[in-house]
C-alpha cells in the first residue's frame, strides 16, 4: 500500500490544480463518470452529478487567471484496503474556502474520485 499514497496524493494534486485553473477536462481524468458530489448548502441538500457540478466550475474565473494565493492542503488519507480511501483536504476559490472529503476508489489500477463531500466558509 505504500506507493498508494503517492498515487492518491497525485490524483488530489490534480484536483487542486483542476479546481486552481477551473480546468474540467483535467478534473475528468480523475472523477469517475458517475461521481456525485453533496453538501449542505444553507439548509438545503445539494447532491450533483459530476456533469453539474463541471457547469459550476466552468462558469467560475480561474484562480490562477487572478494570481489568488493557493490554499491547497492534505489534511488526512485514510485507506481501509488497496482500494478504497477517503481524502480530507482544503482548498480555496476566494472567497469560499472548503473543507473536501473525497472518496476514491481503484479501478483497473487507477484512482478514482466517486465523491466528494464538501462544505465551506466564506471569507471577504
Amino acid at each position: 500500500m505504500s506507493n498508494s499514497y503517492q498515487e492518491i496524493t497525485d490524483v488530489v494534486q490534480v484536483y487542486f490544480d483542476g479546481l486552481y485553473e477551473c480546468d474540467t477536462e483535467k478534473l475528468a481524468t480523475i472523477f469517475h463518470p458517475s461521481s456525485r458530489l453533496f453538501a449542505n448548502m444553507d439548509g438545503k441538500f445539494v447532491d450533483w452529478p459530476r456533469e453539474e457540478w463541471f457547469e459550476i466550475v466552468r462558469g467560475r474565473v480561474p484562480p490562477a487567471s487572478t494570481g489568488q494565493a493557493r490554499f491547497d492542503k492534505i489534511l488526512s488519507i485514510d485507506m481501509s484496503d488497496e482500494n478504497t480511501a477517503v481524502v480530507t483536504c482544503e482548498c480555496a476559490i476566494h472567497p469560499r474556502y472548503f473543507t473536501d472529503f473525497l472518496s476514491l476508489v481503484r479501478i483497473d489500477g487507477d484512482w478514482k474520485i466517486v465523491s466528494k463531500s464538501f462544505r465551506f466558509d466564506v471569507h471577504e
